[in-house]
């Protein structure tokens, strides 16, 4: 069983959803990290639930730095946090843990694990487990912020409506949790200031490895990069991203002919005239934006009759599933992205550039 992701930078996940305590571990991390508590608990706020369009579970969500930070920086150590789990309730799941929810965890839990799994509201499997992930991606999403790298995730597209406003998303979210239903959709992430050179080819491609970051998450069905899966109806001269020069300074000749500086031009920038590619080019960053989008199913839970199994009993039953479930996961999942992002895009600067190069000295 794994579940620690990353070579240079890595993060390991412990704990379950109705435990005493979510947390991480991050390894890897240079000394000298700023540790900003203000920053960490408003990408948590984003995470938290609230209000009619997330469950009645609501959780404090303070991380809890127990060991590699000291006066709000990191020491170079491994960086353990817990997030206490002060609003649980395992009972409620005591009843129905050998009937498997349709498109949970259940079953191939207890396939994999034999019985010995916490089966309260999904154990470890639990979206739960993102709120340790905000928590440490936050720390490495302000380090690429310093480096100028900003991360920005928004949806996209909700249960069928495009570039949804505030009022559509809150009115979509409600009819579906009021028919005791739940809906999905996509995320579009945006990547700005990362420079070219950063991944690898073949086996650990940038998108590769955001892919297998962004595919951890629970909810998450679905990955494209660029164009995406719209590439396939397009003709080579439209899908190709032509490459320019941005910003070049030039001279003159005697002759009148335009030629380069013989010095290279510090302000001179290639680009490319369309992003098609979203960025990535041979596994590796090639200046532009970054940009991948994310399908996000509704969530599973709901309180509609369904059909499904009992697998101690070996019986056909029907579950109706009980309990403080989110109508919508897209609602929450945004700093999520947006934290396995960073730790993808930290992890590799780390790889290319040595461990110290996310230190700033702002």
């Amino acid at each position: 069983m794994s579940n620690t992701f990353g070579k240079s930078i890595k993060i390991t996940l412990f704990g379950e959803s109705h435990g005493p305590a979510v947390g991480a571990v991050i390894d890897g991390l240079p000394p000298g990290l700023k540790v900003d508590r203000e920053y960490i608990l408003r990408e948590m706020d984003r995470r938290r639930a609230f209000g009619a369009l997330t469950t009645a579970r609501q959780e404090a969500d303070i991380p809890e730095f127990i060991s590699g930070v000291k006066n709000g920086f990191t020491e170079g150590t491994p960086v353990a946090l817990i997030i206490k789990n002060e609003n649980a309730r395992p009972e409620e799941y005591s009843k129905t843990a050998s009937v498997a929810r349709p498109s949970h965890a259940d079953w191939t839990a207890q396939a994999k694990y034999l019985g010995f799994q916490d089966t309260s509201g999904g154990g470890h499997f639990s979206g739960r487990l993102t709120a340790p992930l905000v928590a440490a991606g936050a720390i490495l999403k302000q380090a690429l912020e310093k480096r100028g790298i900003l991360i920005n995730t928004v949806i996209s597209r909700l249960h069928g409506i495009d570039d949804p406003c505030e009022e559509q998303i809150a009115e979509e979210i409600k009819a579906a949790k009021t028919e005791g239903d739940s809906i999905g959709g996509v995320l579009k992430t945006t990547v700005t200031g990362l420079e070219a050179g950063i991944g690898e080819p073949w086996f650990d491609t940038l998108e590769g490895e955001l892919a297998h970051a962004v595919f951890a998450i629970p909810a998450v069905k679905g990955i494209e990069f660029g164009a995406g899966f719209a590439v396939a109806d397009m003709k080579g001269s439209e899908a190709n991203d032509s490459f320019t020069i941005q910003n070049a300074s030039i001279e003159t000749d005697l002759r009148g002919k335009d030629k380069a500086l013989s010095e290279p031009d510090n302000s001179a920038k290639i680009i490319t005239v369309t992003n098609h590619s979203g960025g990535i080019q041979g596994g590796i960053s090639n200046g532009m934006p970054i940009v991948f989008r994310t399908a996000v199913k509704p969530t599973p839970s709901i309180a509609k009759k369904q059909q499904t199994a009992d697998f101690n009993k070996m019986e056909n039953t029907e579950i109706e599933i009980v309990g403080r479930h989110d109508p919508a996961i897209i609602y929450r999942i945004s700093p999520v992205i947006d934290a396995m992002t960073a730790l993808v895009l930290s992890d590799m600067i780390s790889r290319r550039f040595g461990y110290l190069a996310l230190r700033s000295e702002t």
